[in-house]
């Protein structure tokens, strides 16, 4: 324990080599290890005790002992700075073993609205790929979750972009700032975790359903207990994010529903699930009704909450046709209610128009039932139907009235009531108003009905060019997402979407003044969310603008994880030749982070080897060698030279985690 202690010590003097937590970033020390770093071997040099067991004397020359230091850090009980540790069973298993007993992370990285292949970022590129999945162990888990270095700072509003200088805060010092953040959305959520603990009130996500037919091809071996896997990774820290009476919903299809649920109820707990609504997406067409059986046109939205006992979502209404039993008149609605006439509302219509009754429907044609709905909604306070009295369900006082009505039918008798809606009663029946059954819905006035768990209205006609920009298969319309966040939140609550796709979510936040943070990790980023928020600041009139009387206005910052094996991932992906293969090895043998146990020296000695593999080997291969903790660049890596963040990228940083400048 004495060298133990003795390599802690002296190694957490230099603040580069510590975590936020006060842990050294053994990960980090090997690679320097790995390099024979100047500076770490100096600190080794500086400690007699390190000194002594760590370095060889060889013919008079101390040498470093790389191979044992590395051995030494790599033991299971030392240095435990591991994550995500499952701890209750799921009842799905993986290789026998129940999911939350393998204490693992699934490194996948799919974004919606469409499936993300491996490391990709373009959507360009789609190939036949053979490392999308990797599974880190827990003892290999160590800063992967550590919050990162923000870069590509920048501020949009309607003048345009320019860079960010700070962020806005409220009074209790939370920023206020709309966020768009490119990066892996698990990285990004630990990084967000520290800002909005706590805070955000909607989570809505539409992640990768795990069919095989989305946009991206992805690997077959992405089955259940791997997509829960991926899942249960990210809803453990949403949960965090959400505020006590916050909620999350996530869409999803009938081949995950039921495992989705099994997962939701076990994170966020099984009373906690409020509903499992049925949208419909799309008509009984094309293609859909050449097989036989019954035509799949639904899919799901899973509703959770964090508190049951805080949890109180709003009414909302949802637009429905013309009741046709509203289907009388009253002709002198301005005189004594007493002297009350009726006609029908066609007659009154006819009459209004000047048209015969008989006529109205050639005249009108196709438009018919629209102009008739019009007529109705204008004079709503005069339209009413006749219903029957339940004599158990009224007052005596109006059992009574409704007794005289019917031994005297030369008039209307009124029952006024204080604070509710009079009693007006003819011939033993009510009357009951069309204009106190409707509402105000979209900004408008319509006959409506509270919604159920069956959405078959939130499907426009032209979902394809909503916003501006154009994604297949996937993008959610504003309808839709204007629904959830009327059921669950208020004006400046927090939205967060970490699986961002189209920016669906953002849009529909922006225009109803709500807070928003997006994720993205592909480079449509810049040509979807980014550029549809711009359009909405620009005040574009799609999707729900009209209903709400967007007008343009206000402003996000976008942010990026800046990357550092990442980028090398990437560049692998889009690799074309085995020369660009090649050059791409020799950069990451000067800049990368490789996994501790990778042997350079043998490395090169079998790379004549490698070059006759097939390129698809080569690829996963110089994957499969990288450091995944070494990803993106830590936030405790913010002054390491190794890294070379730039001054801005400190600035922003800093002010984004309230760090001491």
């Amino acid at each position: 324990m004495k060298l133990y202690e003795a390599l802690e010590k002296q190694l957490k003097k230099e603040p580069n080599y510590v975590t936020d937590n006060g842990e050294l970033k053994k990960w980090v020390i090997i690679n320097k290890a790995q390099n024979y770093d100047a500076e770490l071997i100096e600190y080794l040099l500086d400690e007699p005790t390190l000194k002594e067991k760590f370095f060889l004397q060889v013919a008079g020359v101390l040498c470093f002992n790389q191979s044992l230091f590395i051995q030494f850090l790599e033991q299971k009980n030392y240095l435990n700075d591991s994550y995500t540790q499952y701890k209750n069973k799921v009842g799905l298993n993986m290789d026998g073993k129940y999911l939350k007993q393998r204490n693992e992370v699934a490194l996948v990285w799919p974004f919606k609205d469409c499936v993300l292949e491996g490391g990709q970022s373009r959507e360009e590129d789609k190939r036949e790929e053979i490392f999308f999945n990797e599974t880190l162990a827990q003892d290999e888990i160590t800063q992967l979750l550590e919050p990162k270095v923000l870069t590509n700072a920048k501020r949009y509003t309607a003048d345009g972009e320019k860079p960010l200088d700070q962020f806005n805060r409220n009074e209790k010092g939370v920023i206020t700032d709309n966020l768009i953040i490119k990066g892996n959305n698990l990285l990004a959520l630990h990084s967000l975790k520290e800002e909005f603990a706590g805070k955000v009130k909607l989570i809505y996500i539409d992640p990768p359903y795990n069919t095989g037919n989305d946009s991206f091809k992805y690997n077959d071996n992405f089955n259940h207990t791997t997509w829960l896997t991926f899942m249960k990774n990210r809803l453990d820290v949403a949960k965090k994010m959400l505020s006590d009476d916050g909620t999350i919903a996530i869409s999803i299809d009938q081949k995950e529903i039921i495992y989705l649920q099994v997962l939701c109820d076990e994170v966020f707990g099984i009373s906690n699930r409020k509903n499992v609504i049925t949208v419909k997406r799309s008509s009984v067409s094309g293609a859909k009704v050449i097989n036989p059986g019954v035509v799949n046109v639904s899919e799901y939205l899973v509703i959770y909450c964090k508190n049951p006992s805080l949890w109180s979502p709003n009414k909302v209404y949802r637009k429905k046709q013309r009741d046709e039993r509203y289907n009388s008149f009253i002709t002198n609605f301005e005189g004594n209610p007493e002297n009350w006439e009726f006609s029908t509302i066609l007659d009154a219509w006819s009459i209004s128009l000047g048209i015969e009754k008989s006529k109205l429907k050639k005249y009108f044609k196709d438009d018919y039932e629209q102009k008739l709905e019009e007529f109705c909604f204008s004079n709503a306070e005069r339209i009413f139907q006749f219903v029957t009295l339940d004599d158990n369900a009224v007052s005596d006082a109006v059992v009574k009235l409704k007794e005289q009505s019917k031994s005297d039918d030369s008039k209307v008798f009124i029952l006024e009531r204080e604070d509710k809606l009079n009693y007006y009663i003819y011939k033993g029946k009510a009357l009951l108003f069309l204009g106190n059954r409707l509402l105000e819905i979209d900004g408008s006035k319509a006959f409506g009905e509270m919604i159920t768990d069956i959405w078959d209205d939130v499907l426009p006609n032209d979902l394809h060019n909503e916003g501006g920009i154009s994604l297949k298969k996937g993008k959610k319309p504003e309808k839709f997402l204007q629904r959830i966040l009327q059921l669950t939140t208020t004006e400046n609550d927090l939205v967060l979407d970490f699986f961002s796709g189209s920016g669906t979510a953002g849009a529909v936040s922006h225009k109803m003044n709500r807070q928003y943070i997006l994720v993205e990790q592909m480079d449509y980023i810049h040509d979807l969310p980014e550029a549809r928020l711009k359009n909405v600041i620009n005040g574009e009139q799609s999707g729900i603008s009209k209903a709400v009387n967007w007008q343009g206005g206000g402003e996000f910052v976008y942010l990026e994880l800046k990357k550092y094996n990442q980028t090398f991932i990437e560049q692998i992906e889009a690799a074309q030749t085995n020369q660009q293969i090649l050059e791409i090895w020799e950069e990451m043998k000067a800049k990368s982070f490789l996994n501790y146990n990778v042997d350079l020296q043998k490395q090169e000695q079998h790379i004549e080897e490698f070059k006759a593999l097939p390129m698809a080997a080569q690829k996963q291969h110089l994957v499969s060698i990288l450091d995944k903790n070494q990803l993106y660049v830590n936030r405790s890596s913010l002054n390491d030279k190794d890294f070379a963040v730039t001054e801005q990228e400190k600035n922003v940083t800093k002010d984004f985690y309230q760090m001491k400048k």
